[in-house]
């Protein structure tokens, strides 16, 4: 019997570690969020006593505000461009700072922990010359200072993860631009479109016209991109919906 070579055993270990680390900062930053919203709530306890006079009556306090800075720093509407690199694929997500820049550049705040208020997924596809091209992990994510944007990725499923302290739109321009990939109707990257090659945009297997990253985020939407010749794109089937697992 043959044994898997020393090389692939060290690389699925690999895989496996790093799946675990996301795994765990996910977690944190789940628990993250239930610290805030304690703490704020301890906070409002403590102003609400620090008012009361020494009859045992409550004082009358202006309110004070529980909502983190972030929330209110986002836009009443979504960016609906795409500003980023163009180069052609592979595309790997910005880290850290670099991703804290790019989600600040998309009009987005970074948070302390994932939103609930709106809390939706959709499916991103990108085909290039007739191949598909990963979606990175982790766009939208600053491991470092453990801040999320309420648009981001964690694994190379291609899965938007929408999740936001407040009700709002959410752009593929933002997505892009938190990419830090350029998008507009006649370019993806650094491949534009000419008498050979052609962009397409589908959402949910229709094709749209005009800049795709004007495409809004819907629950359980899938989008795809499809750029090369015709030839190329023959070999593509585009997908007309994806089968999300549990919990999404």
């Amino acid at each position: 019997m043959s044994r898997e070579p020393s090389d692939r055993r060290s690389r699925m270990s690999a895989e496996r570690a790093a799946d675990a680390r996301r795994e765990r900062r996910r977690r944190l930053l789940v628990r993250g969020g239930a610290v805030v919203a304690a703490l704020a709530l301890v906070g409002g306890v403590i102003a609400i006593v620090a008012t009361r006079d020494d009859s045992g009556g409550s004082g009358t306090a202006p309110a004070a505000s529980t909502a983190p800075a972030a929330v209110t720093a986002m836009p009443a509407t979504p960016r609906t461009t795409a500003e980023g690199r163009t180069t052609p694929p592979p595309w790997d997500a910005p880290a850290d700072a670099a991703a804290a820049a790019a989600v600040r550049a998309a009009g987005l705040p970074m948070l302390s922990a994932e939103g609930s208020a709106l809390h939706i997924h959709a499916h991103l596809d990108v085909f290039v010359d007739g191949e598909a091209v990963t979606v990175p992990p982790l766009i939208g994510i600053d491991e470092q200072a453990q801040q999320i944007s309420p648009l981001h990725t964690h694994d190379t499923t291609g899965v938007v993860h929408i999740e936001s302290p407040v009700q709002a739109d959410f752009s593929l321009g933002q997505f892009m631009t938190q990419w830090q990939v350029s998008l507009a109707a006649d370019h993806i990257g650094g491949l534009r479109t000419d008498a050979d090659h052609t962009l397409t945009a589908y959402v949910d297997g229709k094709a749209v016209g005009g800049d795709p990253a004007a495409i809004i985020f819907g629950a359980h939407q899938e989008v795809a991109l499809v750029y090369g010749t015709a030839d190329e794109n023959a070999r593509v089937t585009v997908p007309g919906s994806y089968t999300f697992g549990d919990g999404l």
